[in-house]
């Protein structure tokens, strides 16, 4: 016997158990390489364990008497100050919520709103922001910027799995979503109960915030508005300042009332589309060309900057391998700008900090002369250069210094080019993504971003014992 859900409306039922969805759970959960809950156990721990233990496992799970355990609580800085709460859950507990997760959403996704764009698949923040770019060019020039306040601290969890109740009719489904939700999050070794919030870092967690906030889509849609949201970032398009600050005033008060949730008055705002962000993207206000948002911009330098040290001691190949991943993930997202010269520019500042880091590394004039004569400067130039007071990152814009190290020199080390394709509004044809979960690598949250996933599929441990 596998457990089944039963779904609303006139929907077969889907077996939670199948083989084949829980050796594609268990491929997801080794990609997005997590790190370990409160147990410690790590990924590969989790290989052998399921081999002895899945039986048991999955008899609680058929019983319905299967408990998670705690969450393991993980703060990382916000961008703009303050922290962010991140719930880790166990491999084996994220194994069970990913393959719960893909028969839900296999079936809830196609009921959500088409304004909807985070956490589901095939859907993007790029569709998102070429959607608001839309709306702007056909003058609807003026934002309704909603910020929810600490928004998956605060989902009521009655009110969820109310929601939930109207669409998964299995009861013993509805107490494992129940559980999940009531596990607790372990803190400074102590573990504390929670009665609100769906932690992020699981991943049935962004499903259910969707679920939640598709009540807010359906009540804009009927309102005749025209809105983009992914997760809980959305925005409202409006022509005028008076009618924005008209949908802000009654937008907010639905949002408290029906939904429990709060808006954050500080970061919401009406204003006009280049003052405000939108998924790291700000658009001019008639529309024409999306930008890298200037704290987008800030936040990549701040990281290339502290990558790029001059004190670190590496060898610059070593130190490109390092970047590589990041650009090309960074560049992969953005590149999505309609400003080039931007890009370029970064290019060649990124190019101009490994000069410096390079002309440090010489450390004095005689290597500096050897070098810059052994890859071609003039005796005199290499001397002039070689003998010069002048800072390293003033060096490092000198002729000679940009001679020696031109711009094929870090081409053949592998730092990769930036990438620019035609993006004008009317040629705008975004691929198919797949889904955008939050997890948490070795401490860190890590999100998939949001362009297509190239991760090799990684063959499956359970083999033998998942699903049988």
């Amino acid at each position: 016997m596998a457990l089944r859900l039963s779904l609303r409306p006139r929907w077969r039922s889907a077996r939670l158990g199948d083989r084949e969805n829980l050796e594609k759970a268990w491929k997801r959960v080794r990609r997005n390489k997590g790190g370990p809950g409160v147990d410690g156990m790590t990924i590969n721990d989790a290989k052998d364990y399921l081999r002895e233990h899945w039986p048991s496992t999955r008899s609680r799970l058929l019983e319905g008497t299967y408990q998670p355990q705690p969450v393991k609580r993980v703060e990382i800085p916000k961008p703009d100050g303050g922290v962010r709460k991140l719930g880790v859950p166990c491999v084996v507990d994220r194994l069970i919520q990913q393959a719960l997760l893909q028969v839900l959403q296999e079936r809830w996704d196609p009921t959500f709103s088409e304004h909807s764009y985070g956490f589901r698949p095939g859907r993007s923040a790029h569709q998102a922001v070429a959607q608001a770019q839309r709306y702007i060019a056909e003058g609807y020039s003026y934002v309704v910027d909603l910020d929810l306040e600490k928004f998956f601290d605060r989902v009521n969890h009655d009110s969820l799995m109310a929601r939930v109740a109207v669409r998964v009719s299995d009861k013993r489904v509805l107490k494992l979503i129940r559980a999940f939700l009531n596990a607790g999050v372990m803190e400074d070794g102590l573990v504390r109960p929670v009665d609100e919030g769906t932690p992020q870092g699981g991943p049935l967690s962004p499903l259910l915030s969707n679920l939640v906030l598709d009540d807010l889509d359906k009540e804009l849609v009927r309102r005749g508005h025209r809105f983009c949201r992914y997760a809980d970032d959305c925005n409202i398009y409006v022509r005028s300042r008076r009618a924005g600050e008209r949908v802000m005033t009654s937008v907010s008060r639905f949002l408290t009332k029906k939904l429990r949730l709060k808006v954050n008055e500080a970061k919401s705002a009406v204003a006009r589309p280049e003052e405000r962000k939108f998924l790291g993207f700000s658009i001019s206000n008639d529309g024409g060309e999306r930008r890298i948002a200037p704290k987008a911009l800030d936040k990549f330098k701040t990281q290339i900057r502290d990558m790029t040290r001059r004190t670190r001691g590496i060898s610059l190949p070593q130190m490109i391998e390092e970047l590589k991943p990041y650009l090309i993930g960074w560049r992969g997202y953005f590149g999505f700008c309609q400003t080039p010269r931007v890009l370029t520019n970064l290019e060649a500042w990124i190019r101009r900090r490994l000069r410096s880091y390079l002309w440090r590394q010489w450390q004095n004039g005689h290597n500096r002369f050897k070098e810059l004569r052994r890859r071609g400067v003039s005796k005199f130039n290499a001397a002039v250069a070689a003998g010069s007071p002048t800072g390293f990152w003033r060096m490092s814009g000198h002729p000679a210094v940009q001679q020696a190290l031109r711009n094929h020199h870090f081409d053949s080390l592998g730092l990769p080019p930036t990438p620019y394709g035609p993006t004008k509004l009317n040629r705008i044809e975004p691929p198919r993504y797949g889904p955008v979960c939050p997890v948490v690598w070795e401490g860190r949250r890590r999100e998939a971003p949001p362009y297509p996933d190239q991760s090799p599929i990684v063959s499956s441990p359970v083999n033998q014992t998942l699903g049988s």
